[in-house]
């Protein structure tokens, strides 16, 4: 079992995007059995909350359901959980650094360092936004997601 952690600030968009998007690559590949995915933000803020209604609202419109998601905070023991820990941009990367321990098993990445064609290598946060800004959003995800799946299925032969 491959287990992928989305880590953005609060686990209400965009990490929660990655999360729901990620989970309909796995299981329209037929690998949700062999690929665990979960999301996380590096604050506590909206712990227990569901995603965003309009991150729900432009993820539905693709197919995608994130409703049975809650938020949660990333803590230490993540590192000793998941084999990868996608952060959606440097400032949470670096939170995540902070917070690893010398002897986790996971290996911590930009989560766009798997869509280097886009030019991008942040996840921009929409919540201040207009619509426009959740739909950059599901397609950097997209984008990055399919890389990601691809490269999982070569890395573990799965």
């Amino acid at each position: 079992m491959v287990k992928v952690l989305f880590v953005c600030l609060g686990n209400i968009c965009r990490s929660p995007t990655a999360d729901g998007i990620f989970r309909g690559l796995v299981a329209r590949a037929g690998l949700d059995k062999r690929i665990e995915v979960d999301s996380a933000g590096t604050g506590a803020w909206h712990v227990g909350n569901p995603p965003d209604p309009r991150t729900q609202k432009a993820a539905e419109v693709r197919g995608y359901d994130l409703s049975m998601l809650r938020a949660r905070q990333a803590i230490e023991a993540d590192f000793h959980e998941f084999d990868l820990i996608l952060a959606m941009d440097h400032a949470n990367y670096n939170e995540l650094m902070s917070l690893q321990p010398a002897n986790s098993k996971a290996s911590l990445r930009l989560f766009l360092s798997y869509a280097p064609e886009l030019g991008v290598q942040e996840v921009p946060d929409p919540y201040y936004g207009g619509d426009d800004g959740f739909e950059q959003v599901l397609d950097l995800v997209e984008a990055a997601g399919e890389n990601l799946l691809a490269e999982l299925i070569k890395q573990y032969k799965l």
